[in-house]
């Protein structure tokens, strides 16, 4: 590949984490939606790293995700010397390089190549997926808000990134949350993906440091779409890959610049804890009303079959509508949005929460004691597991809207709990022979 240097301004040294969090990425509030023809057709296979967009966007979702979060170094490690602006940029833009190399090289199915500063008598690669296809792995990079002042380039951040703010309810833990770098790694096989992360962790060391992983799953392979943890459909009203909607949904507008950002889109990325006991003992009836949809089929209460448009309008024999204006289908059906969330399941943790960092919005209840964060109700305070929740969208604003009108009267806040949130601008697709945002670096 071209525009790529061969050297790096500092020695990498070993790689910390902030959190230890092996979860998944959250998905946001909004768990499920209407509207749609039919699912796309699942392909199988190997996916075209190159193109106007990244994939692992419009790619037809895969089984499995791992989500990580990284935050570039500050000091040089070889020195403990204050990296100039210069400096972080330049170690930046080869990480960038070195990232798009092993991207390309894996989602082909071929060996990573050689670690930088490898040792000869060390193995180039894990060797871990020797003989695997690659299973329709997708590798896709993302930015955060704070990294553009960190490299000098404030006027070249994309003009609709900034942090999400604060939700009413929010339980965030500062360890799981935000991050100035973000890599996405889907696919069909679990230990591709493991062997992707190793392949591209082990580029990190001396430029950047893993702030948070999570990683989920789904439940089905084909075209029916996906159940979240409640048992309800996820993803119903996606708007088709391809179609006008989803160019109008999705891809962020060339007239919101900057240029180099063309083809681009945003990821808001929220993970949420779902209170799994008190939603198995919540009544059917209770669930469907919480939705606004059957369970079963995933139809509208207000009838029809998944794909039906909902009619709020329509009300049953008491008077009352069918679909209540406070179901999670009620708020958010007309929020252009393309949700490619994961499930995760951790099981039962020893601690109920991390200690320390967190940070509640104005409304939360909470209580501390001894330095802990406790909650009560049925086994929520163990068992964590709920819903990695990843929303593409043209412009992060209209998720914003979105999640202030959940956060104020959603049925499913009874349920839910919001424990990590970030948002990316994920650069447009790459050229043969380039790397993800070169054009941000060479003013393009």
């Amino acid at each position: 590949m071209s525009d790529r240097p061969t050297s790096r301004l500092s020695r990498r040294t070993v790689i910390t984490t902030a959190a230890g969090a092996a979860g998944v990425a959250a998905a946001g509030s909004v768990l499920a939606a209407s509207d749609r023809d039919a699912a796309p057709s699942r392909p199988s296979g190997t996916v075209p790293f190159h193109g106007a967009h990244q994939p692992g966007i419009a790619t037809p979702q895969q089984r499995y995700a791992l989500f990580a979060a990284f935050d570039l170094e500050t000091t040089d490690p070889s020195t403990s010397e204050r990296l100039n602006i210069e400096q972080t940029e330049a170690n930046l833009r080869q990480l960038m390089q070195e990232w798009t190399d092993v991207a390309e090289r894996l989602v082909q199915g071929r060996p990573p190549g050689p670690r930088p500063g490898r040792r000869p008598d060390l193995p180039p690669d894990s060797g871990i997926a020797d003989g695997l296809a690659p299973s329709r792995l997708t590798i896709t990079f993302g930015l955060g808000p704070d990294l553009f002042e960190r490299i000098g380039r404030q006027r070249d951040r994309p003009g609709r990134l900034a942090p999400l703010p604060a939700f009413r309810g929010d339980r965030l833990e500062a360890a799981w949350s935000g991050g100035e770098l973000l890599i996405q790694v889907c696919g069909d096989d679990l230990q591709i993906i493991s062997r992707a992360f190793r392949a591209l962790r082990s580029r990190v060391p001396g430029v950047a440091r893993l702030r948070w992983s999570q990683q989920g799953f789904l439940g089905r392979f084909g075209d029916a779409t996906p159940r979240n943890l409640f048992g309800h459909k996820d993803g119903t009203a996606n708007p088709r890959p391809g179609s006008a909607e989803f160019d109008r949904t999705v891809w962020a507008a060339t007239a919101a610049g900057p240029a180099w950002f063309a083809g681009g889109t945003y990821l808001a990325f929220r993970k949420i804890r779902m209170d799994l006991p008190k939603w198995d003992t919540a009544t059917a009836h209770t669930q469907d009303l919480t939705f606004g949809r059957r369970r079963d089929d995933g139809a509208p209460l207000s009838g029809g079959h998944e794909f039906s448009a909902p009619d709020l309008a329509k009300t049953g024999p008491d008077g009352m509508p069918l679909i209540p204006a406070d179901s999670h289908l009620a708020l958010i059906r007309d929020i252009p949005m393309m949700r490619r969330s994961y499930n995760y399941d951790y099981g039962v943790q020893g601690i109920a929460e991390p200690i320390g960092g967190h940070h509640h919005a104005a409304g939360a209840d909470h209580s501390h004691s001894g330095g802990m964060l406790k909650h009560s109700g049925s086994g929520h305070d163990s068992y964590d597991a709920g819903l990695l929740f990843c929303a593409y969208l043209s412009d992060p604003a209209h998720f914003v809207r979105a999640q202030h009108r959940l956060a104020e009267s959603d049925r499913l806040n009874a349920f839910i709990r919001h424990t990590a949130s970030a948002v990316f601008a994920i650069p447009p697709g790459v050229r043969p022979g380039k790397y993800v945002a070169a054009d941000l670096f060479t003013g393009r």
